[in-house]
């Protein structure tokens, strides 16, 4: 059953709302009229993962705890379970992987955008104690954060609560109706929410992968450090781990890629840029 990707500045409220949203089904679930869906409800955080803050402060431990995260999303969505994953979700890549995750099982997905200023959510942290983000930290995944949009399959449906507005409640209504009443499509099914494929797709996915793949191992060959690479057809550029990548490391990671987006095909202009935030998640 549905994953739910909670997502918003760092002390936006996300960790709230998503025990109001577990609590929320729960009290449904238990009405006489779905007894018979059996679902369970499920929060997946860092602390659950075993990661705190600091994670982010590292890419190595950002690394471990995405990976972590898609572990346990990949163990627990299924027919008979709610999944709410409580983890910042900040980079639309790791939104899009998670997606994929749920369109595999062919189940119904949705984000929901706990909307807050940067200065309210610094006051909120400000009043966090041990809980709190780290100052600099705290600045860091704001400027590193992705809004989710709308028009985007990924973050779709959408669902934004104004965190600062007392009033603003969570629209459960609207979230239950989208993710359990709905119908979940499976991957390969004709009326399936997707981008329409190009005849040449498949050879464009290939070609495009190739050429992302050949341009970080010139840049390594070339033998000057960078910290980035800029690569072919993409405004993104892809972030080097501070150690050589070899090409058995690389082919991994693409055809990872390419076996998620055969399933699941992207616009042909939105290879580039979707690859190399995949490769910035996963290497």
């Amino acid at each position: 059953m549905p994953l739910i990707l909670m997502t918003g500045y760092p002390s936006s409220g996300k960790s709230t709302r998503a025990a109001e949203l577990k609590r929320l089904f729960e009290e449904r679930l238990a009405q006489p009229e779905n007894k018979q869906r059996q679902l369970r409800v499920h929060i997946i955080d860092d602390a659950s993962l075993g990661f705190d803050h600091q994670a982010y402060a590292s890419a190595r431990e950002e690394k471990n705890a995405r990976g972590a995260l898609l572990s346990a999303v990949e163990r627990l969505v299924s027919k008979e379970d709610v999944v709410i994953a409580d983890t910042p979700n900040y980079i639309k890549g790791l939104r899009y992987q998670l997606y994929c995750i749920a369109r595999e099982v062919a189940t119904t997905h949705c984000v929901v955008y706990c909307a807050i200023s940067v200065d309210e959510a610094r006051k909120i942290n400000a009043q966090r104690g041990a809980q709190a983000y780290d100052e600099k930290l705290f600045d860091e995944l704001v400027m590193r954060y992705e809004e989710p949009n709308a028009s985007a399959k990924w973050d779709s449906p959408l669902f934004t609560v104004i965190q600062h507005i007392a009033d603003d409640a969570l629209p459960f209504d609207s979230i239950w109706a989208s993710v359990v009443e709905k119908r979940a499509l499976a991957p390969n099914f004709a009326t399936a929410v997707k981008p329409v494929s190009e005849s040449n797709y498949l050879f464009e996915l290939d070609r495009i992968t190739q050429e992302i793949i050949g341009a970080v191992l010139e840049s390594q060959n070339s033998g000057v450090p960078m910290f980035e690479v800029a690569v072919p057809g993409s405004s993104k550029k892809v972030r080097m781990p501070g150690r050589n990548l070899t090409l058995s490391e690389l082919r991994r990671v693409r055809m990872q890629f390419t076996k998620l987006n055969k399933q699941v095909p992207l616009k042909v202009d939105a290879i580039a840029d979707a690859f190399a935030e995949y490769l910035n998640i996963n290497v």
